[in-house]
């Protein structure tokens, strides 16, 4: 199998639709409140669209009232990496699936839970899998 961090732009859009593609890699966001994920209180893991990493459990998403999916934490550390992102003029921190390098989102230092952080991700960035 492939390596998904050597993938062309022309297999990606191959592999994404084209929000995927928008959001994954080319660093979009999609419209508050109009992922299907944000109101999903279903149990199971949420994966990248673009590798199928696990990258957040159910037990750690919550309503943030933001409009998009919001988690405590990522299912284990090592599936996201962080980035400092200066665009639009703010100074963020750009979530990243470690696997396929797909953009998911940022984080931010206000969130419930130990860590007190709440992980902003786009819907069009996940897939859901139920549990059994």
């Amino acid at each position: 199998m492939t390596d998904p961090k050597n993938l062309s732009e022309a297999e990606w859009r191959e592999r994404l639709t084209p929000e995927q593609f928008h959001v994954l890699r080319e660093k979009g966001t999609e419209r508050a409140f109009a992922g299907k994920y944000d109101q999903n209180k279903a149990e199971g893991e949420y994966r990248c669209a673009g590798c199928g990493q696990i990258l957040f459990e159910s037990d750690d998403k919550f309503d943030s009232g933001s409009g998009w999916p919001s988690f405590t934490e990522p299912a284990e550390q090592s599936a996201v990496a962080e980035h400092r992102d200066t665009s639009h003029g703010m100074i963020r921190t750009e979530v990243t699936c470690s696997n396929c390098e797909g953009h998911l989102g940022h984080v931010f230092p206000d969130g419930p839970g130990p860590h007190g952080l709440r992980y902003c991700i786009n819907s069009l960035a996940l897939e859901f899998e139920p549990e059994d």
